[in-house]
């Protein structure tokens, strides 16, 4: 897979599939800098410390049971695992999936105002080692 538009997102929060109704869906990792930067040095020199990350959902919202609000209420405050890919399709080297214990730390089951869509929002905290298959 090379350049393409996001429409077909693979995500499960505590094996539920809500890929049907996620709007959007943002994966954000990073190492903390650790300076090991040393007397004689004319450059800052840095490590990278450890690392940590969230995933931030947004959601159709849908109150029927095994979907979202009932999905996302049983996990809230809890860790969880979760998966998150650009397609539906198989793992592989142009799809991979990134899986691993999440803490969902926000939820946000109603937002809209009058005459728009009924949607919601989740934001995951990175709660151990995350994995990238390919295969």
């Amino acid at each position: 897979m090379a350049v393409f538009v996001i429409t077909d997102a693979a995500v499960t929060i505590n094996g539920v599939d809500l890929s049907g109704k996620v709007r959007k869906a943002t994966l954000k990792v990073s190492a903390d800098d650790q300076d090991s930067t040393a007397m004689g040095a004319t450059w800052q020199s840095v490590l990278g410390g450890l690392k940590k990350g969230s995933l931030a959902l947004e959601f159709n919202q849908d109150f029927a049971a095994a979907q979202v609000d009932a999905t996302l209420w049983a996990a809230f405050g809890l860790v969880t695992t979760c998966t998150i890919k650009a397609t539906s399709g198989a793992n592989s080297t142009t799809n991979p999936q990134f899986s691993g214990p999440m803490l969902l730390k926000d939820y946000s089951p109603i937002d809209g105002s009058v005459g728009d869509m009924g949607t919601s929002s989740a934001d995951l905290m990175i709660a151990g080692a995350m994995t990238r298959l390919t295969s």
